[in-house]
């Protein structure tokens, strides 16, 4: 049976009632003919009836209904709760920032949340607040007359100062965050690390053994002095600097020119458990995710990520710490303090980590709270690299 094209709204109603009756045959001549009845009247569709693109409101509103998301839960992607309110009034445009967080944490596609015709949302301020100026300046990282321009040719060479600004990163951050304050931060990062005498290795140490070898020192008190040089080994700069006001941070990887590693923690919270977490989840971006195409990686592991190598780099971290088969057999809402010890004892870490994965994975923060080695981890790296 030959199918004609579709012109009129008669010959679409004709097509629809052809296909009804076709639609439970099975036979290969019929089902053929189902495929095209469906081409001619999909293109009938698009030309005559073409669907509008959904508006950015409408985008997030449909996203938040499949994910059964409360307008609380969008604050760390488009900032206070007013500003949440503004945008799901349609008041407020959706920023750069705001875009780049909906799409890659709630998996909202990019085309959706830019209206085409409309002005392009605002970039990144140029320079960073002045309370995160200040907070340069005490570090000592920015000198008291210098202007933010030149400190960042200073940091990464007149050169590079430009390209550093447009590096390509992968973000897990919060849309709060100050963007130039962030580069800032990154900038200071990479000058300090280029200042280390570190010699490539023969063979670098890498994957889920190096992962594991790193896990283990954490029962050592002085365990993050240890990590630091035991990376430094393989090949690898360890550099701690802590946050600048607008900026949501716990670590980030790179590379140096030379191709040497850079894992960078802000020790935003100076426990054990979260230290050893975020240094093995960045060990997992320098491992396995730094690239040519993605020479950076901004992780704030407070915020939940739908994207890959995020999911991948969490999952690298927890298992290093504690192997899937030991913590299955003996997790249990119902632990105590000593059945933390013994956890830990069978996988030879630091029973903070034991703790504060049994918190997380319970949403539950009050137990266990004494024993996540608070205040254990700066004083052992006082030293910035």
């Amino acid at each position: 049976m030959s199918v004609s094209p579709i012109r009129t709204d008669a010959d679409y109603r004709k097509a629809r009632a052809r296909l009804a009756k076709l639609w439970d045959k099975t036979d290969k001549a019929s089902r053929d003919d189902i495929d095209m009845l469906a081409l001619v009247m999909d293109d009938f569709e698009r030309r005559n009836y073409p669907m509008e693109a959904p508006t950015p409101l409408a985008a997030i509103r449909f996203r938040m209904e499949q994910a059964g998301l409360k307008p609380r839960d969008l604050e760390p992607f488009i900032g206070s709760r007013s500003r949440v309110s503004e945008v799901l009034s349609g008041a407020r445009p959706l920023s750069l920032d705001m875009i780049r967080a909906l799409h890659r944490h709630l998996g909202i596609p990019a085309d959706a949340l830019i209206q085409q015709g409309e002005p392009e949302p605002t970039a990144e301020p140029k320079e960073p607040s002045v309370p995160a100026l200040q907070r340069l300046r005490s570090l000592g990282l920015m000198k008291a007359k210098e202007t933010y321009a030149a400190f960042m040719k200073r940091m990464v060479g007149p050169q590079k100062a430009a390209a550093f600004l447009r590096k390509s990163r992968t973000q897990r951050t919060n849309a709060k965050t100050d963007q130039a304050a962030l580069t800032a931060w990154l900038a200071a990062v990479r000058h300090l690390a280029d200042q280390v005498d570190i010699a490539k290795p023969k063979k670098k140490q890498r994957g889920a053994d190096a992962a594991r070898t790193l896990a283990q020192l954490s029962t050592a008190s002085d365990g993050p002095a240890r990590a630091r040089e035991l990376l430094r080994k393989w090949g690898v700069v360890l550099v701690t600097l802590e946050h600048l006001p607008g900026t949501y941070l716990d670590g980030a990887a790179m590379c140096r020119d030379d191709g040497i590693d850079v894992i960078a923690m802000t020790l935003r919270y100076d426990r054990v458990d979260n230290f050893w977490f975020t240094l093995l989840h960045e060990f997992c971006h320098v491992s396995h995710h730094l690239s040519d195409t993605t020479p950076l990686i901004l992780d704030d592991l407070e915020l939940k990520s739908s994207d890959q190598i995020e999911d991948e780099a969490d999952a690298f971290a927890q298992n290093a710490l504690i192997p899937p088969e030991l913590w299955s057999k003996s997790v249990s809402r119902s632990m105590d303090s000593e059945d933390i010890n013994e956890l830990a004892a069978a996988a030879n870490i630091h029973p903070a980590i034991v703790a504060g994965r049994w918190q997380r994975e319970h949403n539950e923060y009050r137990r266990f709270s004494k024993m996540l080695g608070r205040g254990e981890v700066r004083i052992y790296l006082q030293s910035r690299t």
